[in-house]
């Protein structure tokens, strides 16, 4: 159960969570016909050594017939990869991944000369992916800067001691991390985000459309699946649902141009058939919204 003030590594609580993404990530990489290409999130997962994780990479067959992860993680990660490659192509030469956990595309995208990528995590979770892309000799295709920082303290501060420059446009994401912030923090993330936006930013967010009880993303599992895709770990205990501004209406009010997909969208545009399923798994897999705004 969350606390105020909690803290993790990666495989604890919200950091385990991370090590997940890699894994699904990975699978998705090394799968036929993949969306995307990460050669550093297996690398992630074998280093934590977190039993339920490795196993899948070992034998990915205990995911059979479980399409809403596994296959939804690769239109996830290709929405943000083309979203970053989109914005600097514009021009923008910052980018900041908030809340990164094991996000590779400083080192997976080809990055224009002169971009900086800022990554903004709980300590713990960067250092140990520092170990493991230092001791596989990895090296960023841009200007790779680490952020160790808890988003419910003074972000900004260090993201400026960090050397970002506020009065130049960015291209910012929040990917994976909306539930897992209160609804005030959220809120907060977002006035903070614009405070530091200059005309010409972008922003990427997955967000839910509204209403939706977050809580079942995890719960359902009981009912379709032997056991969580995340392993041993309660995603219903790290989900916050409580009130808070849908992100799409507040950027709107707040001068963002706006556009929102959603899965199926994303499906269509990547060439791929969404899958068929049970009408509540329908319903959750329309659930996330997958937000662009540029200001």
């Amino acid at each position: 159960m969350r606390t105020e003030g909690d803290v993790w590594d990666i495989v604890s609580s919200v950091g385990l969570t991370a090590l997940g993404v890699a894994t699904f990530r990975a699978l998705e990489a090394a799968g036929p016909d993949p969306l995307i290409e990460d050669d550093y999130a297996p690398l992630f997962v074998e280093a934590a050594g977190e039993p339920h994780f490795t196993g899948l990479l070992a034998d990915p067959s205990a995911l059979d017939g479980t399409p809403l992860v596994p296959g939804f993680m690769g239109f996830r990660t290709k929405f943000f990869d083309e979203f970053f490659l989109s914005a600097v192509a514009n021009g923008v030469r910052q980018a900041v991944i908030v809340a990164a956990g094991l996000d590779a595309r400083a080192y997976r995208l080809d990055w224009p000369a002169g971009t900086t990528v800022f990554e903004i995590d709980q300590p713990k979770v960067l250092e140990f992916k520092e170990k493991v892309l230092v001791e596989h000799v990895a090296q960023p295709k841009a200007d790779r800067r680490a952020v160790a920082v808890d988003l419910r303290e003074d972000w900004p501060a260090a993201l400026r001691a960090a050397g970002f420059d506020s009065d130049k446009p960015a291209v910012w994401s929040a990917e994976g991390l909306l539930p897992y912030l209160p609804g005030a923090a959220q809120d907060a993330l977002f006035e903070q985000i614009v405070e530091l936006s200059a005309l010409g930013s972008h922003l990427g967010v997955e967000s839910f459309m509204t209403g939706t009880d977050v809580k079942r993303f995890a719960t359902i599992e009981s009912k379709y699946f032997d056991k969580s895709l995340f392993g041993d770990i309660d995603l219903a205990e790290l989900f916050y649902d409580d009130e808070r501004a849908d992100p799409a209406q507040w950027l709107t009010e707040n001068g963002w141009t706006v556009r929102a997909f959603s899965p199926a969208e994303l499906a269509t545009a990547y060439g791929r058939s969404a899958p068929e399923l049970p009408d509540e798994l329908t319903d959750l897999w329309q659930q996330p919204r997958y937000l662009t705004a540029v200001r």
